[in-house]
């Protein structure tokens, strides 16, 4: 919002009883004027606006630039009209009100309505613009009214002279069914310079319809329509920054939620390794049990093999210890063979003849041989004729 000191010049010329603008040119110019005030101060809580007449009597200051709107709409009343406006004199008269402002950052504007004829000269004009352009003063004018030869001209120069960077403004307005306010509404003199001219045109153009922002007529109580103003803007900036934590706290939760998967994910990696080593441990145990219980064996069966072979080919081992061992090798066989085989093993007299021959030390003819070989001939048989008693009993 532009910071601005304004000192709004009246015409109150006695051109102004004129009734080509409804209901007569100074009360559409005082409309104006009203509608202006409003819309500085609303723009900016810390705005003044200053008013002076320019014709009469002479130029007069009916109040110095104040925040005040009441007091600039209650000087606005029972003001005469007559004589002829002094152009120069009021935009200097303006200016120096402008220059004892109190708050020096305010940046300075004049806004002047002519609706009578202007009977300066050009290089007047032109010389009072550079003047107010040195001191950084901008100027806009509302030609309205009388239109003799040379006014708009004269104007111009004027508003160029004074112009710096776009800063001030003419507008020229007809006399016809419209307003005077109501075609100043989309001018640059209503919609203003920087930031605060959007909430300039908006506060005017509320004003002008009668749907005053906020339904609060700012010229009848100002006091209360700024403060639901500033609520307003308050209500919108707590807005903001609700919506600005709202957005920062998803980002966060976003951002853990990522975060927890992502050690999720590096957990359940590292756990599968580890699952395969454990399985490759088990199948490697595996492997080593199997070869273990094979190694165990092949012992057992070397370790017998070796004993029998030992006890067969000791010579010092006289005939009874080897019948005894004979036999109780017969009977390791038998526990491990089936009985059939045993039997067949017996009756083979050749078999074990020459078994015996092969044996160093022993004597197929001795008689204990032959005795012990008759024996377990005798053995077998006798087995043989007590299954076949317990065959018959199952049949």
């Amino acid at each position: 919002m532009v910071l601005e000191a304004t000192m709004i010049c009246i015409d109150n010329s006695e051109w102004m009883r004129n009734g080509d603008y409804s209901p007569s040119r100074f009360q559409a110019q005082a409309e104006a004027v009203n509608l202006i005030c409003g819309a500085k101060t609303q723009s900016n809580p810390e705005n003044t606006v200053g008013v002076l007449t320019m014709a009469g009597k002479g130029v007069r200051v009916l109040v110095t630039p104040t925040s005040d709107l009441g007091k600039i709409l209650a000087c606005m009343h029972g003001l005469e009209v007559g004589g002829e406006a002094n152009l120069p004199a009021g935009i200097q008269i303006a200016q120096l009100a402008l220059k004892h402002r109190q708050n020096k950052k305010q940046q300075q504007r004049i806004i002047v309505f002519v609706g009578s004829p202007v009977k300066y000269d050009k290089k007047t004009l032109e010389a009072i613009g550079r003047k107010l352009k040195k001191n950084s003063v901008s100027l806009d004018i509302v030609d309205f009214g009388e239109s003799d030869e040379g006014k708009p001209e004269k104007l111009d120069a004027l508003v160029s002279a004074v112009n710096s960077s776009d800063s001030s403004h003419i507008v020229h307005a007809p006399p016809g069914p419209n307003a005077l306010s109501d075609v100043l509404i989309s001018t640059p003199i209503f919609t203003g310079d920087g930031d605060g001219g959007s909430g300039f045109a908006a506060a005017a153009a509320a004003a002008a319809a009668g749907g005053f922002e906020f339904g609060v007529d700012p010229n009848v109580d100002p006091e209360l329509a700024l403060a639901l103003r500033v609520s307003m803007e308050e209500e919108r900036a707590r807005q903001e920054a609700a919506a600005k934590k709202a957005a920062e706290e998803a980002t966060k939760q976003e951002a853990s939620s990522s975060r927890d998967a992502t050690m999720t994910e590096v957990e359940r990696s590292s756990a599968l390794p580890a699952d395969d080593k454990r399985h490759q441990l088990t199948d490697d145990e595996a492997a080593l049990l199997e070869q273990a219980l094979a190694m165990s064996m092949d012992d057992v069966k070397s370790g017998s093999g070796a004993i029998s072979d030992t006890a067969m080919s000791d010579p010092s081992v006289d005939d009874q210890d080897l019948a005894l061992a004979l036999q109780m090798s017969v009977q390791d066989s038998a526990k491990d063979s089936s009985e059939s085989e045993m039997r067949k093993v017996v009756e083979d007299q050749a078999f074990v003849s020459s078994i015996l021959t092969s044996l160093p030390g022993v004597d197929p003819n001795d008689p204990s041989v032959k005795d012990l070989l008759a024996s377990l001939q005798g053995q077998s048989e006798k087995k043989e004729e007590e299954k076949k008693p317990e065959n018959e009993d199952d049949k």
